[in-house]
C-alpha cells in the first residue's frame, strides 16, 4: 500500500447533528479515522442523498456510543466488506454508518496490489462487489478525523481485472441465452443486465478508475446506449434470444465467442 496519508479534512460542511455524530465517532474506542463517503464526498450528491460515515477501526471497536442512535449491526452482520452499521436519522438527515476493519482492508489492498480479487455477492448489488471495493473506499472518501493509506491504482490490477471480468460476463449472457429459449423473461433480463454491469467493470478496471458501487457504472463505462436497448425487451422466446445476441454485440461480444469454460 501507498505510504501517502490523507489527512483530516477540515473543509467539508456537515449539518450539524451529523458534525455531533462525527466528533462521537471519532472518539469510540478501536477507531482509527472517520471519513465522509459516497456522493457527499465525491461533490455529485442532491437534496436526497445520504450522508454516508466510515468508521475505521484496529481490532476491536466500541459500539455502546453509537446504539445510543438507533440499531446498530456488528462487525461481520453485513458480510466480510461491508461488515456492519447502522442506518439513522438524525434530524431529519439519512445517514449510513458503515464499519470498516483495518486489517482486512490491509488485506485486500494488498490482494488489489498484486491483481487479485475475489467477487462477493451482496444485497442491493446485481454483478457482485469486488474485493478491491475496500481500496476503491479509501480512494474516494474525505478524512474526517484521523488519517488512512491511500492506493493508487494498481497496474497488476488494471492488467488482470479486465480478462476475470469478461469472463464473467460472458458466462452470464449464455446463461442468458439459456433462459431466453426457455422464454423467461425474468431470468434473461437479469442475466443480461450482469453481464453489461460486468463488461462495465472491465472498461473502468482498464482505465485504473476506482468504483465503489454501481451507480451510474453503464454511464461512466460508456454503454448508456444499453438503456434503450433494456426499455425494449421482447417478450416471445424467438425474439428474446435474438435481444441477447444484439446485447452481446453492444458489448462487443461475438456471437461464436470461444467459451473459456469449455476448453
Amino acid at each position: 500500500m501507498d505510504d501517502t496519508r490523507q489527512r483530516g479534512d477540515r473543509g467539508v460542511t456537515l449539518p450539524p447533528a451529523v458534525g455531533d455524530l462525527v466528533e462521537v465517532l471519532a472518539k469510540v474506542t478501536g477507531a482509527r479515522a472517520v471519513v465522509l463517503g459516497g456522493s457527499r464526498a465525491a461533490g455529485t450528491s442532491d437534496a436526497s442523498s445520504d450522508w454516508d460515515l466510515g468508521v475505521y477501526y484496529r481490532g476491536a471497536v466500541e459500539l455502546a456510543p453509537l446504539e445510543k442512535y438507533g440499531v446498530v449491526h456488528p462487525p461481520g452482520s453485513w458480510g466480510r466488506l461491508m461488515n456492519g452499521g447502522a442506518w439513522l436519522d438524525l434530524d431529519g438527515h439519512k445517514v449510513d454508518v458503515l464499519l470498516r476493519d483495518l486489517d482486512a482492508v490491509d488485506h485486500w489492498s494488498a490482494r488489489a496490489a498484486r491483481g487479485e480479487f475475489e467477487i462477493d455477492a451482496l444485497l442491493g448489488y446485481v454483478a457482485g462487489v469486488p474485493t478491491y471495493l475496500l481500496a476503491a473506499e479509501l480512494a474516494s472518501c474525505r478524512v474526517l478525523h484521523g488519517e488512512l493509506p491511500v492506493q493508487p491504482f494498481p497496474a497488476a490490477l488494471a492488467d488482470a481485472a479486465p480478462a476475470k471480468w469478461r469472463f464473467c460476463r460472458s458466462f452470464s449472457l449464455e446463461h442468458a441465452r439459456m433462459h431466453a429459449r426457455r422464454g423467461d423473461v425474468v431470468a434473461t433480463l437479469g442475466q443480461a443486465a450482469k453481464a453489461a454491469l460486468e463488461e462495465a467493470h472491465a472498461v473502468l478496471c482498464e482505465r485504473r478508475a476506482w468504483t465503489c458501487n454501481e451507480k451510474g457504472m453503464l454511464e461512466k463505462a460508456g454503454l448508456a446506449r444499453l438503456r434503450t436497448r433494456f426499455a425494449s425487451a421482447p417478450t416471445a422466446a424467438e425474439d428474446l434470444v435474438r435481444w441477447v445476441d444484439d446485447v452481446a454485440a453492444e458489448l462487443a461480444v461475438a456471437r461464436d465467442e470461444r467459451r473459456p469454460w469449455q476448453r
